[in-house]
C-alpha cells in the first residue's frame, strides 16, 4: 500500500465526515478544509522525504535548522518511511479532526499491523511526530472564521452599497464566512500575495456586466422559474444542469468541500500514472498547498471587493431597488424582484417526514473570486505542471485526454434536497485538464451562485481571455506557476508573505 495514498484516502474520509456532522471547526468550510489538507500533506512530504534520507527530489519545506535529525535507517529497515508518514498523519489529522481520533487511531494500527515491531518502525513513528508537531506549530496562529477580526478586534458588517455582497435573500439566517482569514493568514507557499483585477462594475449600462448578468440569469435559475425568462430560448440545457451539479460539493453532507473532489480527480491521475510513493509524496504536498494558499488569496479578494452575488444583484438591479436605492418607477426589464438560482446542492439531507426540503443556497461570502476556479485552477494545473506541461501554457491538452471521472454528486446514491436519489453520471474530459480547469469554473453560472468573470473574463468571441488579470482561473494558474517555479527542481518554498 502506497503510504501517501493510504493516508490521503483518510484525510479526505475526514473532509466528508467533518462535513457531515458539522464537528471540527478548524477544517470546515472551503479555506480550511484546504488548509487542513495542506498541513496533513506537508507533515507526510516532510516525514517521508526525511525517513528516505532526503534524496534529491525530495528536500524539507521546513528550514535545516528547524527540521530535526533525519533518523538513522537501521537494517532491514523497510518500515520506516512508512511509519513516519502514518505517524505523521495520524498527528496532524487528530489535531484538525479532533472529534475523528478513534477512527484515526483504527486506520493507523491497521496500517502498520504488517511490519514488524522493530528499530526502524519506532524510529519512523518518533520522527514522522515530530515532524508533523512542528508543521502544526508553523501554523498555530492562522486565524479562523469568525466575524471578529482577530487582529484588530473589529466586527465584520456588511455594506449596503450597490454591488456590495449581502446575506442570500432565500437563506437570510446564512453568516458571513471568514471574513477574516484571507486578509490575516500567512501563505504556505507563494513568494507573493497576488491580487485580482477589479471585477467589472456593477452599473446598468455597462456591457460587461450585463452580459454576465444576463447569462446567469437564464442559465443560473431555479428550474422552477424558467418559465418566467423573457427569452426561454437562452435557458439552462440539461448538460449545464449536470455540470454545476457535478462540480458541486459545496460542504454537502457526505461529500465535503471542493478541495476533496479535486484530490479524488487527482488520485485517478497519479494512478493512470503509475506514481510511487517518491512521486506521489511531492505531487500531493503540492497540490494541496497550492489549494491552501488559493484559498488564502481569493478569500482576501473576496473581502477586498465585497462583490455582490447574482441572487442579490439580479433581484436589485434597478437604481430603485436595495438599501440605498433611489426613488423612481419605470423598473428596468433586468431587473427581476423574484428571481432565484437553482443554488449550491444541498446534497444528501433529506427532510424528514412532514418536513419542507431544506434549500439549495448561495454561499455565505462574497462572489469574486469564486473560490471554486481558484481551488481547482491551482490543483490542476500544479498537475500539468508536475508532468510536464510548460509553464505559461493555457492550452487544451492531451495530457488525461482519456480521463473519466464519477462525481459523488452524481454516484447513483446521492440525493438531492428532496430526497431524490440522482443517477450515476461518468463524465469525460477532451481536452484534458484543461477542460476541467474551464468546466468547474463556469459551473458556478450554471448553479446561479456566480458570475462569469468571478471565474474569468471573456474576449470579444465569449473565449476565456487570460490576458486580464480577471477572476479565480488566472489566480489559480498565478499561484501554481509561482509555487511551481520555486520548486522544479527542488521540493516546496516555505512562504514569507
Amino acid at each position: 500500500m502506497d503510504p501517501i495514498l493510504f493516508w490521503n484516502a483518510v484525510a479526505l474520509d475526514a473532509n466528508r465526515e467533518s462535513h457531515t456532522t458539522g464537528q471540527d471547526a478548524g477544517a470546515l468550510g472551503p479555506p480550511l478544509s484546504a488548509r487542513a489538507l495542506a498541513i496533513v500533506h506537508l507533515a507526510m512530504y516532510e516525514a517521508y522525504a526525511g525517513a528516505r534520507g532526503n534524496p534529491a527530489n525530495l528536500p524539507p519545506y521546513l528550514t535545516a535548522t528547524t527540521l530535526p535529525a533525519a533518523p538513522v535507517k537501521p537494517t532491514a529497515g523497510s518500515a520506516l518511511p512508512d511509519a513516519a508518514v502514518a505517524a505523521a498523519a495520524r498527528r496532524t489529522l487528530a489535531q484538525l479532526h479532533p472529534s475523528q481520533v478513534t477512527v484515526f487511531n483504527k486506520k493507523y494500527h491497521d496500517f502498520l499491523e504488517g511490519f514488524p515491531a522493530n528499530a526502524a518502525l519506532t524510529a519512523g513513528v518518533s520522527f514522522g511526530e515530530l515532524v508533523a508537531d512542528l508543521i502544526l506549530s508553523d501554523r498555530a496562529n492562522d486565524p479562523d472564521t469568525s466575524e471578529v477580526d482577530g487582529v484588530t478586534g473589529a466586527t465584520y458588517v456588511a455594506k449596503t452599497a450597490k454591488g456590495k455582497h449581502r446575506k442570500d435573500p432565500d437563506n437570510p439566517g446564512q453568516p458571513y464566512h471568514a471574513p477574516f482569514f484571507g486578509k490575516n493568514a500567512k501563505c504556505f507557499s507563494v513568494t507573493t500575495r497576488h491580487s485580482l483585477d477589479a471585477p467589472p462594475p456593477t452599473t446598468i449600462n455597462q456591457s460587461e456586466y450585463t452580459d454576465a448578468l444576463d447569462e446567469v440569469r437564464h442559465k443560473g435559475i431555479a428550474p422552477e422559474l424558467m418559465g418566467t425568462l423573457p427569452n426561454a430560448a437562452d435557458k439552462r440545457t440539461e448538460d449545464e444542469t449536470v455540470i454545476g451539479i457535478y462540480w458541486g460539493y459545496d460542504g454537502a453532507a457526505k461529500l465535503g468541500t471542493p478541495p476533496r473532489l479535486y484530490n479524488q480527480i487527482i488520485r485517478e491521475v497519479a494512478d493512470k500514472q503509475g506514481n510511487g510513493p517518491d512521486e506521489n509524496a511531492r505531487l500531493f504536498a503540492l497540490v494541496n498547498v497550492a489549494m491552501a494558499d488559493a484559498g488564502i488569496l481569493s478569500w482576501a479578494d473576496k473581502y477586498k471587493y465585497e462583490y455582490w452575488r447574482p441572487v442579490v444583484g439580479i433581484r436589485e438591479h434597478d437604481t430603485s431597488m436595495g438599501p440605498d436605492g433611489t426613488g423612481k418607477n419605470n423598473i428596468s426589464n433586468r431587473c427581476d424582484t423574484g428571481w432565484l438560482p437553482l443554488g449550491a446542492p444541498k446534497s444528501n439531507e433529506p427532510p424528514k417526514t412532514g418536513e419542507a426540503p431544506k434549500k439549495n443556497f448561495t454561499p455565505p461570502f462574497p462572489a469574486y473570486p469564486s473560490g471554486h476556479a481558484t481551488f481547482g485552477a491551482a490543483a490542476f494545473h500544479m498537475t500539468r505542471l508536475f508532468y510536464g506541461v510548460p509553464v505559461g501554457d493555457t492550452n487544451p491538452d492531451d495530457l488525461f485526454d482519456d480521463l473519466t471521472f464519477v462525481s459523488e454528486e452524481f454516484n447513483g446514491v446521492s440525493v438531492d434536497n428532496k430526497g431524490t436519489v440522482r443517477p450515476k453520471h461518468t463524465r469525460s474530459f477532451p481536452g484534458g485538464l484543461w477542460r476541467m480547469i474551464e468546466e468547474n469554473g463556469l459551473s458556478r453560472v450554471y448553479l446561479g451562485v456566480h458570475w462569469h468573470f468571478d471565474a474569468f473574463a471573456k474576449d470579444a468571441s465569449g473565449d476565456l481571455d487570460l490576458s486580464r488579470f480577471v477572476g479565480g482561473i488566472p489566480l489559480g494558474l498565478r499561484i501554481a506557476e509561482d509555487i511551481f517555479n520555486g520548486s522544479r527542481n527542488a521540493a516546496l518554498t516555505k512562504a514569507t508573505v
